[in-house]
């Protein structure tokens, strides 16, 4: 009975682990495009970063005061691919941010830091902000409180 009852745990236990949709770099065009009248809260940001992780209850609040109003937040993980598995999903599910995390899978931020904003030196957190509908975007460099935050999403809406 126990080996059975260990083989379920792990069968079970498996599908527990966050699903993370990989993101490539035409994402970022697609969201300033969308035809849409979301406003994208995307958040550049990593598990490593100290300032990225202790911004996150700010993100998560901003979020939850806007959740009447047409706004989605987005966490575009840098983490090191490699610790996807080891890192990235246990934090995603310790702080249940199952539905707003991607991956940029893309091998080199270079090649892709530029369509965000040609004067981002790369570093995070990172927010940008964009109103697909009205053309507004918004981005700052580094961490912010949750007062910023909300100044500059009031910045693009309507």
């Amino acid at each position: 009975m126990k080996p059975l009852f260990t083989t379920l745990i792990l069968f079970f236990g498996l599908g527990l682990y966050a699903q993370i949709p990989f993101v490539q770099a035409e994402q970022i065009n697609a969201w300033r495009h969308a035809n849409t009248d979301t406003v994208y809260v995307v958040n550049f940001w990593a598990t490593w970063c100290m300032p990225c992780v202790e911004e996150m209850p700010d993100l998560l609040k901003l979020q939850h005061d806007f959740a009447g109003q047409k706004v989605k937040l987005i966490l575009v993980s840098n983490d090191f691919k490699k610790h996807i598995e080891s890192k990235l999903i246990p934090f995603v599910e310790e702080y249940h941010l199952e539905p707003y995390v991607v991956y940029m899978n893309e091998p080199t931020p270079n090649d892709w830091i530029d369509s965000v904003n040609p004067d981002w030196s790369g570093a995070i957190p990172t927010t940008w902000i964009i109103n697909p509908r009205n053309g507004k975007e918004t981005f700052h460099e580094g961490k912010m409180a949750y007062g910023e935050l909300e100044a500059l999403l009031r910045s693009v809406l309507d």
